[in-house]
C-alpha cells in the first residue's frame, strides 16, 4: 500500500509542477502495477530501464547527423573555438558523470528517489529544468566519492 501512495504523491507533484516526464513515467509505473503478473516486467524495467532510455537519447543525439542539419564541417568548427572546446569537454564529462551514475543507480536504488525530489524541487522552486536523474546521480557520485575519501560517509 506504501508504494500506491508514494507513487500517487508523485503523480500529484508532477502534475502540479507540470513536469510531463515525471507524470507520464508515474502513470505508466502506475499502469504496470495495477496489471497482474507484472512483477517479472517491473524488475526488468528496473534492471534495465535506464539502458534503454541511454539508447533512445542517443539516437535523439544521433538525428541532426541523419537528417543532414550536422556534418563533419560542424565538428571541425567546434574545434576552432574556445566555446568549441569546452563544449566537448562537457560532453565527455557528462558522458563519463552519466556512467558513474547509472552504477550508482544500481547499486542504491533508494537513491533514486532522493534523486527524483531533488529535480522536482529544482523544478518547481527553483524555476530550474529537469536535466535527468542520471546527471544528477553521477553528481552525487562525485560528491560522495569525495566525501568518501576524506573519511565522511
Amino acid at each position: 500500500m506504501e508504494s500506491w501512495l508514494f507513487l500517487l504523491i508523485i503523480l500529484g507533484v508532477a502534475f502540479l509542477s507540470k513536469n510531463n516526464s515525471l507524470l507520464i513515467a508515474t502513470i505508466v509505473t502506475l499502469i504496470l502495477k495495477l496489471l497482474p503478473q507484472t512483477g517479472h516486467l517491473l524488475n526488468l524495467i528496473q534492471t534495465k530501464g535506464i539502458n534503454w532510455g541511454v539508447t533512445v537519447i542517443s539516437v535523439a543525439i544521433l538525428m541532426p547527423i541523419a537528417t543532414g542539419q550536422v556534418g563533419f564541417r560542424d565538428l571541425l568548427n567546434a574545434f576552432k573555438s574556445p566555446a568549441g572546446y569546452v563544449a566537448v569537454i562537457c560532453g565527455i564529462l557528462v558522458a563519463v558523470l552519466s556512467a558513474k551514475g547509472v552504477h550508482l543507480l544500481s547499486a542504491s536504488p533508494e537513491m533514486t528517489v532522493a534523486l527524483v525530489f531533488g529535480t522536482i524541487v529544482g523544478v518547481v522552486v527553483f524555476k530550474g529544468i529537469a536535466a535527468g536523474p542520471v546527471i544528477a546521480s553521477g553528481i552525487a557520485y562525485c560528491i560522495l566519492t569525495v566525501l568518501a575519501n576524506i573519511g565522511i560517509k
